[in-house]
């Protein structure tokens, strides 16, 4: 079976479950999605543990899935129209609301998180005799510890948060998701390169690939912008759009910049600057094109999330790895956006549930999975001969991302509610010192 015979049967699949959910489950679309995928894998598992499905047939669907070849499928595929979608819908005045907190968030917030994860799983491997080498615990951390554009927009982003917290959260995924595939490819380049790094060279490769994705989604922004501006056929103005997370996608591959970063920059130029020129029918054309586009990709990367179990070699010092890591993960991204929380309150005060949202709401999709599996296959831990580093990574991945669909995501709308009640209460507070104010202001004149 062919990669499109695959992608048509998974997009079918999807797609009857989102119907069935409609129907009947009424829980947010990616979760079911997510959910109901499992429960096919686990039954499949287990079926062919107890005999009852050969692993003829087994085989055959593990045949169909390897063939779309999931990191590929996403990294250099689906991910460059599911984040310019995404920033087509982001405010600009509220990014420049937070243009301090997004920064520190995506970078600062990531960092910390990389180097955390890396040196307490290094450390807590050796207690337990799992002797793995510190960049390998780093390579994991990078990974990680960016939150998943894709999973926050198709999850948090619906449940409308208070206005502060919800672009924060939006902001951030978008933009430390280049940024973390940069910190995970400098990593990378390390841990498999050839020739031993030095500083200024991984500096280098850093700002070569963050800057110019930057840059690069500037001027695809501009250039793309004019051309829509100088089309009077609506019809070409959508297609063109387009074209940016296609062409623009693969040209910033080839010169490489950060191709994510740019078209979360394009995207943004876009939503804010060519978008509110277009007439209002066209303005909603464009909106449910891209929301189209969305829900259809989403729908198929979550199914596969699910499926994409089938292909994976368990060993017992995975399980052990992965019960760590979730814990661990959640950990790091509390310490370090306290951290950043803690510079932030400084100069603002912000809503007391911020923390603990993105916290929680930090979720991770399909993007660290696909870094995962885009390890080499080859480089054995020193606990056991027959134990891949790469199997280790992408259990450890796989675990945190199912715990963060079906966990997390099922149970911040709480702490979003709550959030919301304690903006409400404050909200007659503040309207009462505007007239105060205005009561005063109006006396002294």
């Amino acid at each position: 079976m062919s990669a499109y015979d695959a992608l048509c049967l998974i997009t079918a699949l999807a797609v009857f479950i989102s119907l069935i959910n409609h129907y009947f489950g009424k829980f947010q679309t990616t979760i079911a999605i997510t959910g109901w995928s499992l429960a096919i894998s686990a039954t499949l598992l287990f079926l062919n543990y107890t005999g009852l499905v050969p692993l003829e047939k087994e085989q055959k669907l593990i045949d169909m899935l390897q063939s779309i070849q999931f990191d590929d499928f996403l990294l250099k595929g689906v991910l460059g129209f599911l984040l310019f979608g995404g920033a087509l819908n982001i405010d600009l005045s509220h990014l420049r609301d937070q243009k301090f907190e997004i920064p520190c968030l995506a970078f600062c917030a990531t960092l910390i998180s990389t180097f955390f994860i890396g040196g307490t799983l290094w450390y807590i491997f050796s207690l337990v005799g799992l002797q793995i080498d510190f960049i390998y615990c780093c390579l994991f951390g990078a990974l990680i510890s960016p939150t998943d554009p894709i999973a926050v927009l198709a999850i948090v982003k619906k449940l409308n948060a208070p206005q502060r917290i919800s672009t924060q959260i939006e902001g951030e995924s978008l933009f430390n998701d280049g940024l973390g595939l940069v910190v995970f490819s400098t990593i990378f380049t390390i841990a498999f390169g050839h020739s031993a790094p030095t500083f200024g060279g991984v500096a280098s490769l850093f700002i070569h690939e963050a800057i110019g994705g930057i840059v690069f989604g500037a001027v695809l922004g501009f250039v793309f912008h004019y051309l829509i501006k100088k089309t009077h056929d609506s019809m070409m103005r959508m297609i063109l759009t387009i074209l940016i997370p296609t062409a623009g996608y693969v040209i910033g591959e080839h010169l490489d910049v950060s191709a994510p970063l740019a078209m979360v920059v394009s995207g943004i130029m876009i939503g804010n600057f060519t978008k509110p020129g277009l007439s209002d029918v066209e303005s909603h054309q464009l909106s449910h094109l891209w929301e189209l586009i969305d829900e259809i990709l989403n729908a198929v990367l979550f199914l596969l999330i699910g499926l994409i179990m089938l292909t994976f070699t368990f060993h017992y010092i995975d399980l052990v790895a992965a019960l760590i890591a979730i814990p661990l993960v959640l950990l790091s991204r509390y310490i370090s956006v306290k951290a950043c929380y803690i510079g932030f309150n400084r100069f603002r005060s912000y809503n007391p549930e911020s923390v603990k949202i993105l916290t929680w709401g930090g979720l991770r999709g399909g993007l660290a999975l696909a870094m995962a599996m885009a390890i080499p296959v080859g480089v054995s831990s020193d606990y056991a001969q027959h134990v891949d580093i790469r199997e280790i990574i992408v259990v450890m991945t796989y675990a945190v991302v199912v715990f963060s669909i079906l966990v997390q995501a099922s149970t911040i709308t709480p702490m979003i509610q709550k959030a919301k009640a304690w903006e409400q209460a404050r909200e007659p507070k503040s309207e009462n010192r505007a007239k105060a104010w205005q009561e005063q202001n109006s006396k002294a004149q």
